[in-house]
């Protein structure tokens, strides 16, 4: 296989190749090896897929979307592992963003042992175990996920409101984004294990597999939580925001009130008329001033009896 991104793994009674790169040359060469149906073929190269699982009569087709953390944007996105299932025959496509999967396979290939383990028999006992870590990959992600909104609300209740809007809708993007990739695990899975059984018998793997099932329904709920954490805290901080707009207008509208006879008082006085009280006296302007104080002062103690600020 010169220059193509596919590796092989065989042994006498199975066959694990993967495909780390989902270009047209690497499909070509599965299409025209194994026969695969031109709409899986596609489904593969299309970079936006649901899972699901489609039943052939020479093989299942398996598609599965596992969540991938971007340091750079800080955003969950979705990675895509397609599945060619037989009797025999355990085909994965990717675009190498999968770590799990790629050091389950590194292993597999440089260790006998770990060959010996999981290559027995027919593809499940592999199937079960890639799954396994796949899922099990999805703890750190969760784990992050819940320290970053913890740190959150800290910040909140810390006088930082303002800051944290950003980081609040990036926490809610990503819970939403890991939903939406996970969503349909069971499901696909618990079909799986339904029509496994037109190629090889689960046997005794039926238990792993519901521990699968039972993986992804944890995986679901913690979602879930986050969810409801994630929407109450960002109600607390508009809550909080709301509050200090409240302030700042009440304030406004105080100092508003306090200025206006001062205001009104000076522009009345400030008229060219020949009769104005107060015009003709010396010290007309030290009781003006002295009058405008007095308002300031009684309205300054109204609005403290009234403990508006």
């Amino acid at each position: 296989m010169p220059n193509l991104n596919i590796q092989e793994i065989k042994t006498k009674n199975l066959t694990w190749i993967d495909v780390s790169s989902c270009e047209a040359k690497e499909m070509k060469y599965l299409e025209q090896k194994f026969k695969f149906h031109p709409l899986h073929i596609s489904d593969c190269l299309s970079p936006v897929q649901r899972p699901k699982l489609d039943v052939t009569s020479d093989y299942l087709f398996m598609v599965l979307l596992f969540p991938v953390y971007n340091r750079r944007t800080r955003k969950i996105i979705s990675s895509e592992i397609d599945f060619f299932i037989n009797s025999d025959t355990l085909v994965t496509v990717h675009r190498g963003e999968l770590s799990p999967l790629i050091n389950f396979f590194n292993l597999c290939q440089t260790t006998k042992e770990q060959k010996d383990k999981y290559f027995v028999g027919s593809p499940a006992f592999l199937i079960y175990e890639l799954l396994n870590r796949l899922l099990a990959s999805c703890n750190p992600i969760l784990g992050n996920m819940n320290l970053n909104i913890n740190g959150i609300e800290e910040n909140i209740f810390n006088g930082y409101e303002k800051r944290m809007v950003k980081e609040i809708l990036i926490a809610k993007t990503n819970v939403v984004n890991f939903r939406r990739i996970t969503q349909t695990h069971r499901l696909v899975v618990s079909k799986l294990l339904e029509k496994s059984s037109l190629f090889f018998s689960p046997g005794k793997l039926k238990i792993y597999f519901q521990e699968v099932i039972e993986n992804a329904e944890d995986i679901w709920q913690n979602l879930e939580n986050l969810r409801e954490t994630v929407e109450a805290i960002e109600q607390t901080n508009n809550s909080l925001i709301s509050f200090q707009l409240n302030d700042i207008i009440k304030i406004l509208t105080i100092i508003s009130i306090i200025v206006l006879p001062v205001s009104l008082m000076g522009t009345i006085f400030g008229m060219n008329l020949k009769f104005i009280p107060l015009m003709n006296q010396p010290f007309a302007f030290w009781i003006l001033l002295s009058i405008m104080t007095l308002i300031i002062i009684l309205l300054v103690g109204y609005f403290r009896r009234k403990k508006w600020f």
